[in-house]
């Protein structure tokens, strides 16, 4: 007999143990409930031993086992649905590591634009000379289309050949040309005056050609240079419609900003479905522990009622 009521005793205490842990996995006030609600019938069978300690087993199995079976079954079913997010955010993790080892840094090129701006002058400054010395030497820097060939996949915007064709169009008699350049008139003369000082703004690409829109450091004036004819042009942003301006991040920066976002979103969505119950299930576990914190209960046990009933039934269905 002693060891009868140790056995249904210690099985018990095994028993709301489970609770308790599923309890703490789904943070769920109901479950909660159910488990205290558990610890005190243990407690009453375990401190009144003229009770009936079979009824105690007979309530594990009949009501705790149950839900604990049903909740077991909800949270594998939730974790097999969370591990398919995991595999979504490890997928874009992956993607972020592999952009990342292959993308030039803002870093990179707000160095290099500098470099780059420092090109664009010397070579402006250069031109204005064999332009007035009618000379055949060669004005611009080394290399100096190598930065867009460097960044313009990443950090250019992207513009329509219509656009390209309006900033790139010019009146013949308006330009100085030579056999390596053609510039506006008035533009060199607006560089002289302000002593070739300028710096990079923004670049251009429509499909592969390129043009770079450069600012006078010291006026709200702005020029392009369309490397592919050796072209300057007095130009106006604001006839490139339909870009911020302001967003200085590159195409792979922004892909690795979204993807670092969805991350975001997908582990909040997956924080959330963790720990879900579905709403019919609640309605039932609420009716049982309702229906355990009755103060007669402990002399219905053995009638197994509705709530226990739909339980079972949910176990052996897809209803969660």
């Amino acid at each position: 007999m002693e060891d009868n009521l140790a056995r249904i005793l210690n099985d018990s205490n095994k028993t709301i143990s489970k609770l308790q842990l599923l309890s703490a996995f789904f943070e769920e006030e109901i479950i909660y409930k159910i488990y205290l609600r558990s610890q005190v019938v243990h407690k009453l069978f375990e401190t009144n031993p003229e009770l009936d300690i079979n009824k105690l087993e007979l309530f594990h199995l009949q009501y705790t086992a149950t839900a604990i079976e049903l909740l077991k079954k909800i949270k594998n079913s939730n974790e097999r649905n969370v591990s398919l997010i995991f595999d979504e955010i490890q997928i874009n993790k992956e993607l972020i590591d592999k952009i990342n080892d292959s993308v030039f840094s803002e870093k990179n090129f707000n160095l290099d634009k500098q470099k780059q701006a420092l090109k664009i002058n010397l070579s402006l400054r250069k031109l204005y000379q064999v332009l007035s010395d009618g000379s055949e030497d060669y004005p611009f820097s080394k290399n100096i289309n190598a930065f867009s060939a460097r960044f313009s996949q990443d950090f250019y915007f992207d513009i329509s050949p219509e656009t390209l064709q309006a900033l790139t169009s010019f009146n013949p008699e308006e330009v100085y040309r030579n056999n390596y350049a053609i510039i506006q008139k008035k533009l060199m003369g607006w560089l002289c005056k302000t002593d070739f000082r300028n710096e990079f703004f923004y670049g251009l690409k429509a499909g592969n050609v390129v043009v770079e829109i450069y600012k006078f450091t010291t006026e709200d004036k702005f020029f392009i240079y369309y490397p592919s004819k050796n072209l300057f042009l007095f130009c106006d942003p604001s006839q490139v419609k339909d870009i911020d301006w302001t967003n200085t991040l590159s195409k792979k920066a922004k892909l690795i900003q979204e993807l670092t976002d969805k991350n975001d979103q997908l582990m909040s969505r997956a924080n959330i479905l963790k720990v879900a119950i579905p709403d019919n299930v609640k309605g039932v576990l609420e009716e049982y522990c309702e229906k355990i914190g009755d103060v007669n209960f402990l002399q219905n046990i053995g009638n197994f009622d509705v709530q226990t009933n739909i339980l079972r039934t949910m176990l052996n269905t897809d209803a969660i």
